[in-house]
């Protein structure tokens, strides 16, 4: 499938490796540049050079969103490298700790709160006002299935994904009259990194959550993202995309 970016400008967090590489990728394909951001420089910088050996055109950047001078820093690069930002995907997060609430660290509960939820308040804090500037664009949340059901031994991730939700939809009212559509995505399983926690059983009963019959793929979730970002989507704002083979329909 192929999309119409042709000059335009990305910034996609957490791009170092599953979805958000697939992300990346996939839109460098189909002619964005694309700044690859990541808490780890080797990813980053490996999944840039991938794009710009297949013919695309991307930086690096290395960042923590949980440190919003480093998301400032990011959008800057984006603004630098390619003198414009029309789209970002706030992507990067992290599953947390396996404990129902009453057992919770608090401290695990500060540090996926400060990743998923806060990290995605300071993107658009700073990528608004850049998108603003360049006249206009989209923006993309990676929320998740878990940002619209309960878990019960993963409380942390589940309050953020939730928030994430309710900030994605406060943000497209504010901004939806200025130009720019800003909605989420709401993955199901996918396999990836992230799940690298569950041992081959686990992930066989996850599997059987989904009607579909399977588990999905990063480059699944990376369509609908580019989606969410095109004109196919010009009257989406504030939406909710559930992409979980089924998960949620029960």
């Amino acid at each position: 499938m192929q999309y119409s970016f042709s000059g335009r400008v990305a910034l996609v967090t957490g791009a170092g490796s599953g979805i958000g590489e697939s992300i990346a990728r996939l839109l460098a394909s189909n002619g964005l540049n694309v700044v690859v951001s990541d808490v780890s420089a080797d990813n980053a910088q490996r999944v840039t050079s991938l794009i710009n050996a297949e013919g695309g055109h991307a930086v690096a950047n290395v960042a923590d969103v949980a440190r919003i001078d480093e998301v400032q820093a990011a959008v800057a690069c984006a603004v630098d490298a390619f003198g414009d930002l029309h789209f970002a995907v706030n992507n990067a997060g992290i599953s947390g700790d396996q404990s129902p609430v009453g057992e919770l660290d608090p401290a695990a509960w500060s540090r996926v709160i400060d990743v998923n939820l806060n990290g995605v308040f300071y993107g658009l804090r700073h990528q608004i006002p850049a998108i603003l500037r360049s006249g206009g664009g989209a923006i993309v949340n990676v929320s998740s299935i878990l940002g619209v059901v309960g878990d019960a031994a993963n409380p942390a991730y589940v309050a953020a994904k939730h928030a994430v939700t309710g900030l994605t939809r406060s943000a497209a009212l504010a901004y939806a009259p200025k130009g720019i559509r800003i909605n989420s995505i709401h993955p199901g399983y996918v396999r990836t990194p992230i799940l690298d926690f569950l041992d081959e059983s686990a992930l066989q009963e996850a599997v059987g959550l989904h009607p579909i019959g399977r588990l999905g793929t990063p480059d699944e979730i990376a369509h609908a993202v580019a989606f969410l970002l095109s004109e196919g989507s010009s009257f989406l704002a504030g939406t909710q995309l559930i992409a979980d083979g089924g998960y949620t329909a029960r």
